[in-house]
C-alpha cells in the first residue's frame, strides 16, 4: 500500500501527485474514517492562497459533501488557524489544503482532529487504505444524506480575537515590518498588530495565487531585514505560507531564528514560573550553542526526530508547554495545539515590550556554534550503523569533539541520502570531522562521486 501521510500531511506538485480526482477520493476516504463515529461529520475546511488551492478545494469539499459531511468552509486561513477553528466550532476535523513554505507548484492536504491535534497514524492508515483500496468501501450519500456547505468567512474575526487576548501588553510605539510570504497570514496580520497598537509595515503582503513563498517569507527574509534596517524598524516577522513559523529580524537586521526564540521566550517562562520542568522541546537540529546556553541557565533541551509532529508528541508525553523547531516553528501547548507564527509574534513582542530592551539585546544573547552539513547520496540507506568504518569516523569526530561538539548522523526519510551534521566551537574543525566521516560513509555504501 502507497503511503501518502508524511510527518506534515499530503504533499505533492499540484496538478500532478495532488489531481482533483485524487482530492475528491480523499475526501471521500476522510469522511468515511471520520463520519463513522457517530454523528454526522462536521468539518472545517481552509487553504492558503496559492493557485492551486481552489481547484483542490473543490474538490476535496465534493468528496466530504459526497460521502455525508457538512463542509464549513473558511477561504484563505492559515494553518494554526484552521487547528483553533476546529476545536472553537466544535468540529469533527478540519483539513487544511497547503504546501507552507513549499514554492507555487506544490500543495498538500492535511488534517486535524475535533482537538486540533493533527490526526492520530490510525487514522491517518484508516484514510490510506481507503484511497488505495476497493471504491465500493467509500461511503457514497445520496439525496437528503449528502452533506452540506457554508461560507464561514467570520471565522477570521474568531481567530483574530483569539491571538489578541494572548496579547500581555498594547504594542504601542512598537516599529514593525510584517512579511506574510504573500501566503495565508496576509489579510490577518497588519489587522492584528495595528490592533494591538503597533506602527506597521507590510512587504509581500499581496498574494495573487502565484507569488507564495517567492523570494520571501521566513526562508528568505533578506528583503525583510533591509526594510526593516531602512525604515528605522524595532523588529521584522516574517511568515511562511501557511503562517505556522515565524522568524524574525532584529533592529540591526540580523536573523533571530527558532532557537534564538525557544531561549530567550523559554528563559522568561521559567522565571516566570511557566515552564514545566525546566524543559524545552526541540528537535536533534537545534543548534549546540542553543544546549549548552539553556545548560547554564538552568533549562534541559530535550531533543526528537526532525518535525514537529514528534516535538508535539513529546511536549504531550512531559506534559511540557515550550518546544518547537530552528525554522521557526515554536509551540506553546498551554495556548495551542500547533505551531502558531502570529501567535509567536504576539508573545514575542509582548515579551520584547514589557522587557524594555531591544529585540538583539533580548534574544540574541548566546553565540550559534559553526553547524557544518554533508549529504552523501548512497546505493542502500538501510544498516548503515553496521559498517565498521563508519562507525569509527563517527567515534574518531565524538572523541575529538568532546563536551564542545557533537556529531549527528541520519538517514534521510524521504531520499536515498545520510545526513552528516558536525557542530563545533570551531568551523574548520567541524569541517574536517564532517568531511571525514562522509567519506567514510562514501566509501563504504556510497554512489560513484556522492560527497
Amino acid at each position: 500500500m502507497a503511503r501518502y501521510f508524511g510527518t506534515d500531511g499530503i504533499r505533492g506538485v499540484a496538478g500532478v501527485d495532488l489531481t482533483a480526482s485524487f482530492a475528491l477520493t480523499v475526501g471521500r476516504a476522510a469522511a468515511t474514517v471520520l463520519g463513522g463515529k457517530g454523528e454526522r461529520a462536521k468539518i472545517v475546511v481552509g487553504r492558503d492562497p496559492r493557485l492551486s488551492g481552489e481547484m483542490l478545494e473543490s474538490a476535496l469539499v465534493a468528496g466530504l459533501m459526497s460521502a455525508g459531511a457538512d463542509v464549513v468552509r473558511l477561504g484563505v486561513m492559515t494553518t494554526p488557524g484552521v487547528a483553533y477553528l476546529t476545536r472553537a466550532l466544535g468540529a469533527t476535523a478540519g483539513a487544511v489544503i497547503s504546501a507552507s513554505h513549499n514554492p507555487v507548484d506544490d500543495n498538500g492536504i492535511k488534517f486535524f482532529g475535533p482537538d486540533g491535534f493533527k490526526l492520530s497514524d490510525e487514522d491517518e492508515a484508516a484514510i490510506e487504505a481507503l484511497i488505495d483500496g476497493d471504491a465500493a468501501a467509500l461511503v457514497q450519500r445520496s439525496g437528503l444524506e449528502i452533506g452540506r456547505a457554508i461560507d464561514h468567512f467570520e471565522g477570521s474575526q474568531k481567530y483574530l480575537a483569539f491571538l489578541k487576548s494572548n496579547a500581555e501588553v498594547e504594542l504601542d510605539g512598537l516599529r514593525v515590518v510584517v512579511d506574510c510570504a504573500n501566503g495565508a497570514a496576509s489579510p490577518l496580520a497588519a489587522r492584528l498588530f495595528v490592533d494591538l497598537g503597533a506602527e506597521v509595515k507590510t512587504v509581500f503582503c499581496q498574494p495573487d495565487g502565484t507569488n507564495i513563498n517567492a523570494g520571501c517569507g521566513s526562508t528568505h527574509p533578506e528583503a525583510l531585514a533591509r526594510e526593516v534596517v531602512r525604515h528605522g524598524a524595532h523588529v521584522g516577522l516574517a511568515f511562511d505560507g501557511d503562517a505556522d513559523r515565524l522568524i524574525a529580524v532584529d533592529e540591526t537586521g540580523a536573523i533571530v531564528d527558532g532557537d534564538y526564540m525557544l531561549s530567550s521566550l523559554g528563559l522568561r517562562m521559567k522565571a516566570e514560573g511557566r515552564l514545566p520542568g525546566d524543559t524545552i522541546v526541540s528537535t536533534v537540529m537545534a543548534n549546540f550553542g542553543l544546549v549548552k546556553y539553556l545548560e547554564a541557565n538552568g533549562v534541559r533541551l530535550m531533543m526528537t526526530r526532525v518535525g514537529d509532529r514528534y516535538v508535539v508528541e513529546a511536549m504531550r508525553e512531559g506534559g511540557y508547554t515550550l518546544g518547537g523547531e530552528q525554522s521557526g516553528h515554536i509551540v506553546f501547548l498551554d495556548r495551542a495545539t500547533t505551531g502558531d507564527g502570529l501567535l509567536t509574534a504576539v508573545l514575542l513582542l509582548s515579551a520584547l515590550k514589557k522587557s524594555g530592551a531591544t529585540l538583539s539585546e533580548f534574544a540574541r544573547r548566546w553565540a550559534k556554534y559553526p553547524q557544518v552539513l554533508k549529504n552523501v547520496r548512497v546505493r542502500d540507506k538501510d544498516g548503515w550503523e553496521a559498517h565498521e568504518a563508519i562507525r569509527r569516523a563517527i567515534e574518531d569526530g565524538e572523541r575529538e569533539l568532546g563536551d564542545e561538539g557533537r556529531v549527528l548522523v541520519r538517514p534521510s526519510g524521504t531520499e536515498p541520502l545520510i545526513r552528516v551534521m558536525v557542530e563545533g566551537p570551531d568551523a574548520a574543525l567541524a569541517t574536517r570531522i564532517a568531511d571525514g566521516i562522509a567519506q567514510a560513509i562514501a566509501s563504504a555504501i556510497g554512489e560513484s562521486g556522492a560527497v
